[in-house]
């Protein structure tokens, strides 16, 4: 049985599919669009390698939306039959699937945990997790699981500097920007096509407001990553934050224009960028013209599609910057089904935090500024069940604040943007709030 790069048992016949696994395996973890076709390679070579059929099926998964489920399924049901003479940790592969694909993510991240903790050299495994981790906002994980990986592996071991990557954005979203900034700047210096160590430095820069540093970071040509997965257009939005940040407004439209937007394919993370970009905008007083058209567009035909919660708030702010206050209702409505009659674990989060929120963008999209302060400060501070990063959340945390403000509330409104101030030292945002409240 071979070996991979990874010093792993890949169960296969093949020499050819065991090369295009290894293949596989890097080019995903640099975020490259080439790594679907290498899994193919795999398929084509050896059509009941477990892992190749395991990995396919995530990736379909990895695409957001319930559309693919009936065709991961059909992949699942193959890997099944297949499975008796694959190894025990091919296997685990095989059931954390049937997990993910039931929308039982806890289960799903155990067996990837479990996995990681016997192979600490399974990094599809540790991706998996980490994958699931920060959807799930687990931020304890989300650092705990590359940990585990780098300190069982040590410095030689055969991909360590991506798990550098995983280990430094666990820090940043757990609060140690200096551990963070450290491992993500030694995984970029090894690996220059590591996406996800440049994207965990790009979150130190944003949460401690350093726009400038993080700007000339992320300042590239356009096109740059062309080769890459849609993680790169997150890539581009945080260069927009940072550009808005520094109040170059032309540059922000321009970047939203030119990578940020949404395609017609309307890929999850793409969604989220671009209807949290608008927000931000709007929020300063800028005019977006018909921007959230598309996406408010994209939010209709997207009805009954619930995978994942953090997605559907972004439908829902789509729906109301577009004032489509009808569909968005009807939004609603679908999203408290969803969250009733789900049964899995996003349901749970759906009933729990992204209906109640929903609620709440709602109300501030009608003007009923009152309900939606009292709807929003029941929060408090913490939507991390919705998943995503601290970064992407605060998109909520500031229409909260616009809503107390609107309402009247002026001793809150100064209270939550002093906490804000000491939190993000360097906003601009906060402190030309605080300015403008009334005396």
């Amino acid at each position: 049985m071979p070996l991979d790069s990874f010093g792993l048992e890949l169960t296969t016949v093949s020499d050819d599919a065991a090369r295009a696994w290894d293949c596989a395996v890097a080019e995903s973890l640099e975020h490259r669009l080439s790594a679907s076709e290498r899994v193919k390679e795999v398929l084509d070579a050896d059509p009941d390698c477990v892992m190749a059929l395991v990995f396919r099926g995530a990736m379909m998964l990895m695409i957001g939306t319930n559309r693919v489920e009936g065709k991961v399924a059909d992949v699942l049901a193959h890997a099944k039959r297949v499975s008796g003479n694959a190894t025990r940790r091919e296997q685990m592969h095989v059931a954390a699937l049937g997990h993910w694909l039931a929308g039982e993510t806890n289960k799903a991240r155990a067996v990837w945990r479990e996995i990681v903790s016997e192979w600490p050299g399974d990094l599809v495994a540790l991706r998996m997790h980490h994958h699931g981790s920060f959807w799930s906002g687990d931020r304890k994980e989300l650092l705990a699981g590359p940990l585990t990986a780098y300190e069982a592996l040590g410095e030689n071991a055969p991909g360590i500097n991506f798990v550098k990557g995983m280990v430094a954005f666990g820090h940043e979203e757990n609060g140690d920007y200096a551990q963070a900034e450290k491992f993500g700047r030694e995984a970029m210096e090894a690996n220059t096509n590591d996406l996800w160590s440049l994207h965990a430095v790009a979150h130190v820069l944003e949460m401690q407001c350093r726009h400038g540093e993080g700007r000339n970071l992320l300042n590239q040509p356009f096109g740059t990553w062309e080769d890459r997965t849609p993680f790169k257009d997150h890539l581009w939005w945080h260069s927009a934050l940072f550009a808005l940040e520094e109040g170059d407004m032309p540059r922000v439209l321009e970047l939203y224009d030119r990578e940020v937007r949404v395609d017609e394919n309307g890929f999850y993370l793409d969604v989220q960028n671009a209807a949290s970009l608008l927000e931000r905008l709007e929020l300063l007083g800028i005019d977006v013209g018909n921007r959230w058209d598309e996406l408010a567009d994209l939010a209709e035909s997207r009805a009954g599609d619930h995978m994942m919660p953090f997605t559907d708030v972004h439908f829902m702010l789509a729906l109301v910057g577009a004032k489509r206050l009808d569909a968005a209702r009807s939004y609603l409505a679908s999203l408290k089904t969803f969250g009733r009659e789900g049964g899995n674990d996003a349901a749970k989060v759906t009933e729990d935090v992204a209906v109640p929120l929903s609620e709440g963008l709602l109300a501030y999209g009608e003007g009923r500024f009152e309900d939606a302060a009292d709807i929003l400060c029941a929060f408090d501070h913490d939507l991390s069940p919705l998943g995503a990063s601290h970064a992407q959340r605060d998109i909520f945390q500031q229409v909260k604040i616009d809503a107390v403000t609107r309402a009247g509330r002026t001793d809150t409104a100064r209270e939550m943007l002093e906490v804000r101030d000491r939190e993000r030292p360097g906003s601009d945002w906060a402190r030309a709030r605080l300015a403008s409240l009334p005396q």
